[in-house]
Formats: structure tokens, sequence, C-alpha cells
């Protein structure tokens, strides 16, 4: 005869043998002699979350933790079920309970930093990561989650190192190569950056998780291979999780409801491109809605975006099918994801087909690699017809081009060079992009630039020491004095931040993910942009942005021809003044700067679109 104890043992080897059915049946004959049985009340919720029905498994977890309070692993195992459910104040409380009974419980502590980084608790979320680390440190969920939060944090230096220990650990660990690269990129640590860089692309090619489609931008310049990476990276990321939420219905509104869905609706560069448009719609035509995924920072900006919708939701807390459910219950027409695989996104919104039609725009520079997401917002600069099969969405075609700008903003007054930290005589190259985006070959070029322009210096945003010191180090490698580097700081309002841009003489662009918002920046405040239009979307904005104000002969088509192009513009000082004055005087000529007009022509593709979507 086999003992309780046996059989539970049995129960257990069965459920490890992926022999779920058979297993669970041992665990309900457990249950009928010893209904208070924690293990097996465990054991059977966590076969119900395997087999995708979290509601069976939190009645097992609700059973489990009223007749067995201080087992730690149902407590565990209910806050899985509810984040999975999207009940994620109810998750992190279980998990608090879990590790008040079990302080060094490792899973519980991994998981509840995961869903307190979701909840944008980052500080919270490092802190429950270095406590798992402490008890376990070569364990890979908390390094790796861990490291992504360093990064965050712009502590490079150990964000690299525990990258590093996860890859010497698990040289396979999903993403681990491009984490590690696009990190060592954001500090200028460009030892072995072409080999890696090589091994991800062919990574990339084999179908492994070797990269996620953001980082992968900055190293690839072929749409064939980020459409690749963000297919693969679409797969196991967000996968359709079942019956969608709107199966067809037609809605008969008065206006054409709308919703942004984004976490930027605030002091960040997609929130000052898409201020003005949303200020702009067409309130007789349209009924807005903004989901906000990200913090309310309090800005300027957020008061102006709160008063230019007709409802603003605040979704922070709320998971993602439940604001899925939200999006449904309001009949949304069109629902507009801002984010793509940017930083604190959730796609996954989309992927319960919340709405009849659904459109990827903006905040994210190329396809997202599924097959929910209806309609890709471009122009035939970003994608030239050619391109449109390395896209799962349809291409919308905007007229003039797909990036807005604002054109509300008054620039301040001009602050002097003595102010910036720049010489008071000389050229002026700038070149305020994110530093992720500066590659050894990028800089090869630059170099040269110097090398060949007298008395010339080159103006950097920079995040931090690390940054500056990696990159000074470059240019005395290439015989530049680390001195003609001039970083600028940040400053409080965007206005004087623009009115800086006035102080150079020519912007560079970088290569292959483009200035985006920053050379419409640049272009708006009077500064001509200087770029290399590739192959791919995140390499071909600033060349759209040139073709919309009929500047074309900015736009190199090679690095070579690029490091000409600004080499031959440097030496001609007649030409900048000339294009300085064009940019100053014919602004308000251009569809580029006429924010009214972008609206337009966006409601007339969104019209288009629901039109065909019903």
């Amino acid at each position: 005869m086999v003992t309780q104890s046996g059989k539970l043992v049995q129960a257990i080897a069965l459920q490890n043998q992926g022999d779920w059915a058979t297993a669970a049946r041992l665990f309900r004959e457990i249950l009928e002699d010893e209904p208070s049985n924690g293990a097996a009340l465990y054991s059977l919720a966590v076969i119900a979350l395997n087999q995708g029905d979290p509601a069976e498994g939190l009645a097992y977890c609700e059973r489990g933790t009223r007749a067995a309070p201080h087992f730690a692993p149902l407590w565990f195992a209910q806050g899985s079920l509810l984040q999975t459910l999207g009940r994620r104040q109810e998750a992190l409380a279980s998990y608090d309970q879990a590790l008040a009974i079990q302080p060094d419980y490792v899973e519980a502590l991994v998981n509840s930093g995961a869903l307190l980084r979701d909840l944008l608790r980052h500080q919270d979320a490092l802190a429950r990561f270095d406590r798992a680390l402490a008890l376990n440190p070569d364990y890979l969920p908390a390094l790796a989650n861990s490291a992504i939060l360093l990064t965050e944090f712009k502590q490079g230096e150990q964000a690299i190192a525990r990258f590093e220990r996860l890859l010497q650990l698990n040289p396979g660990y999903d993403y681990g190569p491009g984490l590690l690269l696009y990190e060592k990129m954001h500090c200028a640590d460009w030892n072995g950056f072409e080999s890696a860089r090589a091994a991800i692309v062919e990574g990339i090619r084999a179908g492994r998780k070797v990269c996620k489609s953001l980082a992968f931008m900055a190293l690839s310049d072929s749409a064939s291979d980020q459409f690749l990476c963000a297919r693969l990276f679409a797969h196991y990321y967000c996968p359709p999780p079942g019956p969608p939420l709107w199966r067809g219905e037609r809605y008969t509104h008065d206006r054409i409801r709308l919703a942004y869905v984004s976490p930027d609706l605030r002091e960040h560069p997609v929130g000052h491109l898409m201020a003005g448009v949303f200020e702009h719609h067409d309130k007789s035509r349209f009924e807005t809605f903004a989901i906000s995924l990200g913090p309310d920072d309090g800005s300027r900006l957020r008061g102006r975006m709160v008063q230019a919708f007709d409802h603003f939701i605040d979704a922070r807390a709320l998971g993602a099918r439940q604001i899925a459910e939200q999006m449904r219950a309001m009949e949304v027409d069109i629902a507009v994801d801002l984010a793509g695989y940017t930083s604190d996104s959730r796609i996954e919104i989309f992927a319960h087909r919340p709405a009849p039609v659904q459109v990827n725009f903006l905040g994210y520079p190329g396809t997202l690699g599924v097959g929910f997401m209806d309609y890709l917002l471009a122009d035939r600069q970003v994608i030239p017809p050619e391109h449109q099969p390395f896209y799962s969405e349809r291409v919308a075609y905007l007229p003039d081009c797909y990036l807005p700008t604002d054109a509300s903003i008054a620039i301040g007054p001009t602050p002097t060079r003595a102010d910036c930290g720049l010489p008071d005589t000389g050229r002026v190259f700038c070149s305020f992009s994110q530093d992720y985006k500066i590659s050894p070959p990028l800089w090869a070029v630059w170099m040269r630039v110097l090398a060949q322009v007298p008395d010339s210096v080159l103006w950097l945003a920079s995040r931090g020491d690390t940054n500056r010191r990696n990159l000074q180090a470059a240019a005395q490698a290439q015989g530049i004095a680390p001195g003609r580097l001039v970083f600028a700081g940040r400053v409080p309002r965007v206005e004087d931040h623009l009115a800086r841009y006035r102080l150079a003489d020519l912007f560079l662009d970088t290569w292959p993910y483009n200035a985006h918002s920053t050379a419409a920046d640049a272009l708006m405040a009077g500064l001509p942009v200087v770029t290399y239009m590739g192959g791919a979307f995140p390499a071909r904005v600033a060349g759209s942005l040139l073709h919309a104000i009929g500047m074309p002969e900015l736009i190199a088509t090679s690095l070579d021809g690029y490091a000409d192009l600004i080499i031959e513009l440097a030496h001609a000082p007649t030409r900048i003044a000339g294009l300085k004055e064009r940019l100053r005087t014919e602004r308000g000529h251009w569809p580029l700067f006429d924010t009214a007009r972008f609206c337009r022509n966006l409601e007339l593709a969104y019209a288009s679109m629901l039109s065909q979507g019903y």
C-alpha cells in the first residue's frame, strides 16, 4: 500500500516529467484524505498555470493559503497566477507574503522584482534583485534583471560586469549577447565590437534569440535582417494570448473613437513630437483617449496632454488584459501604439485585440513582427514601396514625412559659446544623439573630419563619466586631442536646449540608427543636418526630414560620401550660412513644421484605415 508521503513523491516526480494529468489525479487523491496538504494544493495550482487555466490555479491557491497559511510556495504560486491575470497589486501582496514567511525565497524575490519594475518602481525592483544575488550570486534571472535595471540607472560598468558574468555562466542566455553589446555601446566600450556584432547578425539569421530588436537597430542597416529579428523577438515576447476581445462587431459612434497608448505622455521625445498633434485633433470628428502607461512627471508637457484629450486614463497599475478589456468596453475604433518595443511599453495590450484597427506609430522605428497590428504609419522615404515585404503591418503612407513636430515651441534666447563650454572660434560639429548610436565605424569618420578641419570641435551629449572617458580615449587613439570633444550638460527647458543648436555649424547624424526627434529639433532650430541615408527604417529618418524641407543635398549614400560631404561643407562657410538662412526664413512654408497640416493628413489616414478595417 502506497503511503500518503509516497504518493506525494510519486506525483511530484510525474509532474516534473510532464505527465500532468496523472500527477493531478494523484494530488487530488491526496487531498481527499488530507484536504489541507499545502504541497498538493501548490502543485495543482502550478499544473493549472502550465495548462493555461489561471482561474483554476487561483482557486487552489486560495484554498491552500487558508488551509496552510505558512506554506510560502502557495503564496508564491498565487502571486504568479495573479500576475498572469493582470492583477498586479494583488500579485505583489502575495509575493510579499511569501517573503515574509521565507525571506530567502529567491524565486519570489526575482518575480516580485520584475513586477515592481513593471509598476515603474525601479529602485525597489533593483533592491529585490540584489537581495536574490546576495543569496545566490549566480542566479541567472537575478543577474539579467538587475543588469537591465542598472542600465536604466546609468550604472553601465556594473551592468556590463553582470551581463558578462551572465554569459560566462550561460553563453546561450536569451538575448544575452545583444544586452551586453548594447550596454557597451552606451558606454562607448568598443572592445570586440565588430566580432560581437557579426556574431549577433549571424545568430539572428540562424533564428537564435541573441538580441532584442531595438538594440539590433543600432547594429544592422539591413531591412530584411531587422524584419527577421523583430519576428523572432515577437514570437517569444508577445504571442497571441487567446480569443480576441473585438470579434468583428460594428460600432456606430457619432465620432471616431481614437486611443493612443504610450508610456511617454510626459517629458519625453515622443511626448514633444505628439503634443501638438493631440491638440490639433478635430474634436467634431474624433473622440480622443489617452492610455498612459508611464509616470506622471508633473511637467508642463504632461499638463498640455491631459488637457488635449477628451479622456486621459492613467493605466499604470493595470495589467495588459485589464487595459485591453477597458478599451474594448469603451468601444475604441482605432488604437495607436506609440511605443513598440521601447522602454516600459506594453505591446501585449494589443495582442488581446481590443480594437478593430490597431496601428504601430512613431515611438519604434520599424515593424513589430506580429499579426495583430494592422498598420504602420510611415512615408515613402523611410519605407520605400519595395521594402514593404519586410514589414508585418500594412504600410500606411503619410504624404510629407511620418515624423510630427510641434510648431508651437518658442525657441529660447541663444546662449554664448562660453556658456556652453565651446571655444570662441572654429567650426562646431554637433551630435546630440543618444550615446548608443555611436559605433566605431561612425567614430572613425568623425575623427577623420576633425583631422581635416583644424580648430574644429565635436559637441556631444553624454550620459556619464564612463562614456566620456571612453570617447576621449577613442579620440586620442586616432590622433585627436581629447579636448576637442565638448560634452553638453542637461538644461531643464526644451526651449533652451533648442537654442543651443544655433551655436553649431553642422549637425552630424548617426548611422545605422539616425537621429530622429533630435534631427527634427536641429532643423527646427535652424541647424543643417548631414546624414548617411542607409537601407533600413532607422537609418532613413533624417533623410526623410531633409527631403520634406527640400534639402536632399545634405544626404549621403555611403560612409565615405558622408565624410566627404561634411568636410566639403566645413570648408565652405558661405554655403553653411546659406543653408542656415533657408532654415530660418523658409521654416513657415515647409510641411515638416506645420503641425495642423500633419494632423489633418493623419486623420485622413485613420479614416481610411477604419473604412477598410470594417
